[in-house]
């Protein structure tokens, strides 16, 4: 019997859009050529409304004008979260629609960062990625360094701050940055995507990179840049016990935009290759064998502190003259699942929709044994001559 897997996409995020690329490439068109699965693409507008149509299989429906317009036309559905993940679509003949397994492909703000892993989690329903906690840290690039700064990984040199404090004390905020060297790297830490990021490489360009990544985001993240930069990338999924990693790749270019990332030639937007645009890459990277392996391990060590599970993305930062190698930062749902790395590993979209969701399941039945409810006397205890609110 075929299973029910819940695509979820869109959402209320500057990823939109991205997210409505990875959802169909490749997940949906892997989860469909793989023949055990009865799709349910579900998206979630940038109202953050929520639908569901047979039609949102195919990535056309959202190539075509005034695709929102017509999205809007549609019924929306509510969710249900008791007893497990269940989709209706109400009405005095209301239909509902029971999911075995949810896919989440919604990057950023109440996606990526943990948002929508608590409805799932409260559900019950397997899902694939990571689980709240860890995306929810992962998500956030100030938690990610000072989690893993905690166990010894290495980062580049940084200062953050609020948009409160920005606008209350602007030149004590760019007071601490005096201390970094240039060029810097401005970006708001909760976006991925190279949204808002800005290379800036004169302290008089400074300011104005701070109130763009402000525009996006409550706080603002300014790093020294690596010299003798090489940038590389590694995929990776895990289980709670043990882990896979695709391979080592290596950008071409320094730092790459959103729009080099997937609006350029053979990129998501176009594509060709299902994954980032693969014709900048370097898979796998020609690095000296002992480099490589340091990545390897580092990209191991950052997943296992951030606790994350399924599939993620650790983007490395190496200084080519000292060989020193620098956490950067984390993806917890990368972009088409970088499909293109995991092909080069040895793994088809198919066999990587599979595993990701076997390690669902696992996951999901491991939890069932972890005793969550705790029986006591206190609620007899309320009220009966003792104390409360201790």
């Amino acid at each position: 019997m075929k299973r029910t897997v819940a695509v979820i996409f869109g959402g209320r995020s500057a990823e939109h859009e991205v997210s409505i690329v990875t959802a169909h490439i490749p997940i949906m068109r892997a989860l469909a050529a793989a023949g055990d699965y009865d799709i349910v693409p579900v998206y979630i507008s940038e109202e953050g409304n929520w639908y569901s149509d047979p039609a949102f299989i195919d990535l056309s429906y959202f190539q075509k004008s005034g695709w929102r317009s017509a999205v809007k036309k549609l019924k929306k559905i509510d969710v249900s979260v008791n007893g497990g993940l269940t989709l209706v679509w109400p009405g005095l003949r209301a239909k509902r629609q029971k999911i075995d397994v949810a896919f989440p492909a919604m990057h950023g703000t109440y996606g990526e960062d943990g948002s929508l892993m608590g409805l799932l989690r409260m559900s019950g329903v397997p899902f694939v990625g990571c689980d709240m906690a860890a995306s929810a840290v992962a998500m956030d690039k100030v938690l990610t360094k000072q989690v893993t700064e905690s166990v010894g990984i290495a980062g580049v040199k940084y200062e953050w701050f609020s948009k409160a404090e920005f606008a209350a004390d602007r030149k004590g905020c760019l007071a601490k940055l005096k201390t970094l060297k240039y060029p810097l790297f401005v970006k708001p830490p909760h976006l991925g995507s190279s949204i808002a990021i800005t290379k800036v490489d004169k302290p008089k360009d400074l300011e104005n990179a701070i109130e763009v990544a402000l525009h996006y985001d409550d706080r603002c993240l300014v790093e020294e840049g690596v010299h003798n930069l090489i940038e590389v990338t590694v995929p990776i999924m895990l289980s709670d016990s043990e882990h896979w990693l695709a391979k080592v790749e290596r950008p071409n270019a320094e730092f790459f935009d959103f729009e080099t990332k997937y609006i350029g030639s053979g990129g998501k937007k176009g594509g060709k290759t299902g994954g980032v645009n693969a014709g900048y890459s370097e898979i796998p990277a020609k690095l000296d064998p002992k480099l490589y392996k340091e990545c390897e391990d580092v990209t191991v060590a950052t997943a296992r502190a951030l606790g994350l599970h399924g599939i993620s993305r650790v983007d490395l930062l190496i200084n080519g003259k000292t060989k020193k190698v620098y956490m950067n930062e984390v993806n917890t749902l990368p972009g088409s699942l970088y499909e293109h790395n995991w092909r080069v590993a040895g793994y088809s979209a198919v066999e990587l929709v599979n595993k990701l969701i076997n390690l669902a399941d696992e996951r999901a039945e491991a939890q069932k044994n972890v005793h969550i409810v705790f029986n006591s006397d206190i609620l007899k205890a309320v009220g009966s001559g003792g104390k409360s609110g201790q």
